[in-house]
């Protein structure tokens, strides 16, 4: 399998963040509020179920999940335009469940063969560039603003994300050899991450989310890319009925273990770890290099941008488990648990919490 070229695809996202020709809608923050968009748009929107946004006035029912008027336009374009290739590699979360995590460890192991994780010390890309630049969101970046980008010079595999459920995404990966990786946490953690960073990139003119507010929400579903727990059990229905296709993993795993999970990634990529390769610490090598200790500390990830306007320093915030005790009180701990038991406990979908 061969492997991606950064330099293609740091450039298309490079293009992609500065905007084209002074187009200014290519240099709005995202948490404003939407610009004006076509008239068959608008009347679709309005056509749609809303409830209070979290970063923006509203979150709008599209397709069955909840997401910004900006996300809908972006989707639309990329269910129209997006072409799948064989071997494309699409990873999958919900938000603020490890995403900018698993860029960094896929990346790193399908490059570990042109950037070194052992010896490239000063040189490897996820030290002067943010996950999120080189493996791009498919709704943030490529297909912003109804964008239609060229992806002939992509080097394969192709690798991509996205926060869209599978029942969306399912259409434009029919390609046979397409993989994806969905990484998922504990609903849980997931609130408490999801509750802090939204009303730290919020625009201005949304008031803040409380605590509670935003607990009522989530457990109703409305949050962005949810219901949670249907966009959990999408993705784990289908790895259960094409693992081949689908590999499924969990957050809390992965912090217990990242070796082993770093194996069972490369391995569904096609690109398992040689015995030479062990011996020589390239898996332990990955596992320090996208250690969240260490993508915090880089300079890139405190001061820089990767997704529109939102700083890079408020996607690393603890990226522990079990911080959910700090804020939960028992009753909502109660409803919370009582809701994942009716939602996903007849599937087979367990969590771990501490």
């Amino acid at each position: 399998m061969a492997i991606p070229n950064f330099n293609v695809c740091h450039k298309l996202e490079l293009l992609k963040e500065e905007g084209k020709s002074g187009d200014p809608k290519h240099q709005e923050g995202e948490g404003e509020e939407e610009e004006v968009q076509s008239y068959e748009f608008q009347e679709m929107l309005e056509s749609l179920p809303k409830e209070r946004g979290w970063r923006t006035r509203y979150l709008y029912l599209f397709q069955g999940f909840w997401c910004q008027s900006k996300e809908i336009q972006a989707i639309m374009s990329f269910q129209k335009h997006f072409k799948s290739l064989q071997n494309d590699v699409v990873l999958a979360t919900i938000p603020k469940s490890g995403t900018t995590w698993l860029k960094a460890l896929t990346f790193t192991v399908l490059n570990r063969h042109r950037f070194d994780p052992v010896f490239s010390t000063t040189d490897h890309p996820l030290l002067t560039s943010n996950p999120h630049d080189l493996v791009p969101f498919f709704e943030y970046k490529l297909y912003a603003n109804g964008d239609v980008p060229d992806l002939s010079g992509l080097a394969s595999p192709r690798t991509f994300a996205t926060h869209v459920p599978f029942g969306s995404l399912k259409d434009s990966i029919e390609e046979p050899g397409v993989k994806v990786v969905y990484l998922c946490r504990n609903p849980f953690d997931t609130f408490i991450s999801s509750w802090h960073y939204i009303n730290n990139i919020k625009s201005e003119a949304v008031s803040p989310v409380s605590l509670e507010e935003g607990f009522d929400l989530y457990c109703r579903g409305v949050i962005g890319f949810g219901p949670f727990w249907e966009h959990m059990l999408g993705y784990w229905k289908e790895s259960l009925r094409t693992p081949e296709k689908v590999l499924f993993l969990r957050y809390e795993d992965l912090k217990q273990d990242m070796e082993s999970n770093l194996k069972k990634l490369a391995s569904f990529l096609d690109v398992p770890f040689t015995e030479e390769e062990e011996q020589k610490g390239v898996v332990h090598s990955i596992s320090d290099l996208c250690s969240f200790e260490n993508l915090k500390k880089l300079e890139v990830n405190k001061s820089s941008k990767s997704i529109k306007n939102f700083e890079n320093m408020h996607l690393f915030r603890k990226g522990e488990v079990s911080d959910w005790v700090n804020y939960l009180s028992p009753p909502q701990a109660e409803r919370l648990s009582a809701l994942v038991d009716d939602k996903l406990g007849g599937y087979g979908l367990t969590f771990r919490y501490n």
